[in-house]
């Protein structure tokens, strides 16, 4: 059976569901929130138990990457994505979600080839980039404070 492009087009969004934008976005935002929510928990209690500000900080987000690979390990922090959507992928949680995720996928073919061959197979172009874009960034203001 041939299709023309078009003809595809239509029948390919004719079979697909419609997007729920409204409870998409409330998901997403309720979920980063109570990520970040969290987080701050996190950090008012370890202020509380008397790790300075910078301390404090550090610990969160050895926590909340802990606790993000943990529950990608469980398959919990999948599953919370699939209702929760961008919620789930912009706070550090969703980073530490990205090496994890592959590095569980690929860990049958071995740690050299496996683990370590794919653990940044969805980060690496993130951590890449981002390097870059600092660097770039990093120049263009020790330019501007040279005059």
């Amino acid at each position: 059976m041939k299709m023309t492009p078009e003809e595809y087009g239509r029948l390919a969004q004719k079979a697909s569901p419609p997007s729920p934008m409204g409870k998409n976005l409330l998901m997403a935002f309720l979920c980063g929130g109570g990520i970040c929510a969290l987080g701050e928990g996190f950090r008012l209690l370890y202020q509380w138990l008397g790790a300075d500000e910078e301390l404090a900080a550090a610990g969160v987000s050895v926590t909340l990457i802990f606790l993000a690979v943990l529950l990608t390990g469980l398959n919990v922090y999948d599953n919370l994505a699939k209702h929760a959507g961008a919620g789930t992928l912009v706070p550090i949680t969703g980073f530490a979600n990205s090496v994890a995720s592959p590095a569980l996928e690929f860990k049958s073919e071995g740690f050299i080839l496996g683990l370590g061959a794919k653990m940044f197979i969805i980060a690496g172009p993130v951590i890449v980039y981002g390097t870059a874009a600092s660097i770039l960034y990093g120049l263009v203001l020790w330019l501007f404070r040279l005059y």
